[in-house]
């Protein structure tokens, strides 16, 4: 087996930069009491100008420079490891969360759905840059290795042949051991992972917690870990808080771009798609707004979805100012990709019918746009019905015309009669029966038609529709 390690080194910072408008801003994440606010981690631009992590708030202030300050929490933390771990499903089934601010993927079956290591390697890492992660990829033939190495190095790749040389020159502070233990090594003179594996187990077994030689053991392969392996839930559910109140609809476009990018992820891992989801705008005072998004189809393309979800969203007439976005998905169906053939003959700019449709539905409505079903009943002008499902009702078995007129006409010009009499008698019940010999025909410009003659009744034949 193999495995990959991907750490985030900075997840926390990420995940709150992912949210803002301008990533490039100085911006310092705080942690601690209020008496003593300190700064835990900051971005490249908060650092260029001075500000570094374990520095009190106050000596910050008082570089007179100006940055941006937002919490540090831990549950968020978990939160985006969760979703990362959501969005790799998709390209593992064995999925850990094993390590904190890491994700562990075995990938050994993998490869030959996603090609060659380099190959996956580059879409993993294109993938996560598109979510505003950093990273660090390692793959080694234990996850433990993987992990340790990742602490290292960005980009190894390591085979079992090479695993004992590879790990004989971590050093030992980021080997992944207890502090404790570190500092015991680090006071023996111990600087490297290669002058713990020289020592005699039986020493270090009577110096150090069996957790020592079992965490080696991990390094190398000698003892198997036991990971427990993330299994993706039924919902989605993602917040976004803004930094000021928002009173126009255009403004919460970037905020709702990436919730949907999130969702968009989040399906891909699960391989499913979304039917129904309702956003949810909050406000100072009050219930949020509730915008329920519904498709006729199962749909997992960000791009569709943003579309759908924009329309409904500039139909909108805020009544206060929103402080929070929140995207809600519980409706996951199993997602079915559109058939295509393997040379589109649609041009590129064009729509396909799925976006066309609910393009029209964002901008007209639900009711403005439906589709039709075929109905029981054998006279023509009631075998429909105005339908909005995915899936029409089955047609009858005798060919019937796709445009019909919506009152008979008499036919004026010669045509040529292709197939008839098909006679069809119905509707005593109500009142409105009628017997009619229905005929296929043919005018002179090559155009079919189906019309009827009504029985006991003298006179020209009555169009009834026209075959596309």
């Amino acid at each position: 087996m193999r495995w990959a390690c991907i750490l985030f080194p900075q997840l926390a910072l990420d995940g709150v930069l992912r949210r803002r408008s301008d990533p490039d801003e100085p911006l310092a994440l705080l942690a601690g009491p209020p008496q003593r606010r300190m700064i835990r981690t900051a971005n490249a631009a908060a650092r260029a100008l001075g500000l570094r992590p374990g520095q009190s708030l106050a000596a910050a202030q008082l570089l007179g420079v100006r940055f941006a300050c937002e919490e540090y929490l831990e549950s968020e933390i978990q939160a985006w490891q969760g979703f990362l771990a959501a969005w790799a499903y998709r390209f593992s089934s064995q999925v850990s969360l094993h390590y904190p601010r890491a994700l562990l993927l075995e990938i050994e079956s993998s490869l030959g759905l996603f090609g060659p290591w380099p190959r996956f390697e580059a879409r993993l890492r294109a993938e996560l840059d598109a979510l505003g992660f950093r990273h660090r990829i390692v793959l080694a033939p234990t996850p433990a290795a993987a992990r340790v190495l990742a602490n290292v190095q960005d980009g190894a790749a390591v085979n079992e042949a090479e695993l004992a040389d590879a790990l004989t020159r971590v050093p030992v502070a980021r080997a992944g051991l207890s502090a404790e233990t570190t500092t015991a090594l680090a006071r023996m003179g111990l600087r490297t992972l290669q002058q713990v594996f020289a020592l005699p187990r039986d020493s270090l077994a009577r110096r150090f917690p069996a957790e020592l030689l079992r965490h080696l053991d991990c390094l190398t392969g000698g003892q198997p870990q036991v990971l427990d392996c993330y299994q993706p839930a039924d919902s989605f559910e993602a917040r976004i808080e803004l930094n000021f109140e928002v009173e126009s609809t255009q403004a919460l476009l970037f905020p709702l771009r990436r919730l949907i990018g999130d969702l968009a992820a989040y399906l891909g891992g699960r391989d499913s798609g979304v039917q129904r989801f309702e956003l949810l705008l909050e406000h100072r005072v009050g219930q949020p707004t509730q915008l329920q998004i519904g498709l006729l189809a199962a749909e997992r393309e960000a791009g569709m979805l943003l579309e759908l979800t924009r329309g409904r969203l500039e139909q909108l007439q805020l009544e206060a100012p929103v402080l929070a976005l929140c995207l809600r998905a519980r409706d996951l169906p199993p997602f079915v990709p559109q058939h295509r053939t393997l040379f589109d003959e649609r041009p590129q700019q064009n729509l396909s019918w799925e976006q066309l449709r609910e393009r029209l539905r964002a901008r007209l409505g639900d009711a403005s746009v439906q589709g039709l079903s075929s109905h029981a009943e054998h006279r023509p002008e009631q075998a429909w019905r105005a339908a909005s499902a995915q899936r029409p009702g089955p047609l009858p078995e005798a060919p019937r015309p796709g445009w019909l007129l919506r009152t008979a006409q008499p036919l004026r010009e010669q045509v040529r009669i292709l197939a008839g009499p098909e006679r069809i008698e119905s509707g005593w019940w109500d009142g409105a029966d009628m017997r009619r010999d229905y005929y296929l025909i043919e005018t002179r410009s090559g155009q079919r038609g189906w019309a009827f003659a009504p029985l006991g009744e003298a006179g020209p034949l009555q169009l009834q529709g026209w075959f596309g």
